[in-house]
């Protein structure tokens, strides 16, 4: 599977820095020293309603962390998957009487335009689920070896029991888990399960729904959080350096995905930081596929809305914060983008090497973009009211807008 085309990170003078960053899994912040690679996971779409206001707040979040990274002078290997094949993506594909391969392909090629309309940096690998099947399926005989696994019906799931470090992600107890796990995907009420929350690592053939051949498995399909295992493990490895998705993924598919390789390799942590974005929500409540309040980035695009203004609405928010879109938001992010633009067009403007360090001090603190976007205004205010003699500094501002924000102005 294909990512999307890159769009150019212009280089700035002097050196970043590095970052401290929210970890889920200690409750702190941490500071993250990669090494000359860093390596990053983070987890992709369910490829049947894309791409929403809370899809590219996500990936927003995700997107700034490379920024600082490459700024730091550093390479980043970033991987994404893609689960197009679930419950929710069949579901929707028989009530719209589709094939659900087919709305699959739709539905990650809408993503990919999203992505790049927003100058999302892309992933160096983009895996599916389907494709990834032929590494998964030897992961869960591995662990069925290691006795990590069990079988009701034919299906296999995995014995949290046998990860001594369950529990270290999320930090929930044992009723908030059995309660996620029920409304998120898994079944805790199912008959014969050794742990309520034990996940599926691979479900056996189901009639009139999609399988593969499993080898000593059998025909089925895989669970939802080893995809993301095989295609971490298999390209980035053990304890890299950020695993990253929305708050809803704490638990279980963060949680159960650092078991699942934590069990497979008997190393700890399968990641070095654990990072989540808040929720967005529309008239009151989350941004759900299963409640139809969704703001989609394509339909904003079609209405005219600049992407440009779109990213300035999502940088409005510290990425863990939980908020809501509204009407106000988009106008206040059309509008500094007017500002911003309208300022860096003039010939000369106020000297903004401080600036640049304003903005990377700012995304360096947990990714504080607000506090970015504020440095801007407070430049773009001074050009505005005062204007500059420095004849670089317009170019200055753009280049870093561009750079460590991903806003062309």
């Amino acid at each position: 599977m294909h990512a999307w085309p890159a769009s150019e990170v212009p280089a700035l003078p002097g050196q970043g820095r590095d970052l401290r960053i929210h970890d889920t899994a200690t409750g702190g912040r941490i500071a993250l020293d990669p090494g000359p690679v860093a390596r990053i996971y983070v987890c992709g779409i369910t490829p049947y309603d894309a791409t929403h206001i809370g899809h590219a707040a996500t990936y927003n979040a995700f997107d700034l962390v490379q920024r600082v990274w490459l700024d730091n002078k550093r390479q980043v290997h970033y991987v994404q998957n893609v689960t197009d094949v679930d419950d929710p993506l069949l579901e929707r594909a028989d009530r719209d009487g589709l094939d659900w391969s087919v709305l699959a392909e739709r539905e990650t090629a809408l993503f990919r335009e999203d992505m790049t309309a927003l100058r999302m940096l892309p992933p160096r690998q983009y895996i599916g689920a389907v494709e990834a099947i032929p590494g998964i399926v030897p992961l869960v005989e591995r662990l069925r070896e290691l006795g990590a696994t069990y079988d009701i019906d034919g299906d296999i799931y995995f014995s949290v029991e046998s990860d001594p470090h369950f529990g270290r992600v999320s930090n929930l107890d044992a009723a908030a888990m059995r309660l996620l796990s029920a409304e998120r995907g898994g079944d805790p009420d199912r008959p014969g399960k050794k742990n309520p929350v034990d996940p599926m690592l691979w479900m056996a053939a189901r009639e009139g729904e999609p399988s593969w051949d499993g080898g000593s498995l059998g025909r089925g399909r895989p669970g939802w959080h080893i995809e993301c295992v095989a295609i971490a493990l298999d390209h980035l490895g053990m304890g890299f350096d950020v695993q990253g998705g929305g708050s809803d993924l704490i638990f279980p598919h963060h949680e159960m995905g650092a078991s699942h390789a934590q069990a497979l390799t008997g190393e700890y942590p399968m990641a070095k930081a654990y990072v989540h974005a808040g929720m967005v929500a529309l008239h009151g409540a989350k941004m759900s596929k299963s409640k139809g309040n969704l703001v989609f980035v394509s339909t904003l695009r079609r209405d005219g809305v600049d992407p440009a203004a779109i990213r300035l609405a999502l940088l409005s928010h510290h990425y863990r914060a939980d908020w809501e879109w509204t009407d106000r938001v988009l106008r206040d992010a059309v509008t500094r983008l007017e500002h911003w633009r309208a300022a860096v067009s003039r010939p000369d403007g106020p000297p903004a090497a401080a600036l640049v360090e304003e903005i990377r001090a700012a995304l360096a603190d947990d990714l504080d973009a607000p506090a970015a976007l504020a440095a801007v205004d407070r430049w773009t205010m001074l050009q505005e009211e005062r204007g500059g003699t420095d004849p670089g500094a317009p170019g200055v501002v753009s280049r870093a807008v561009d750079a460590l924000l991903g806003v062309a102005l």
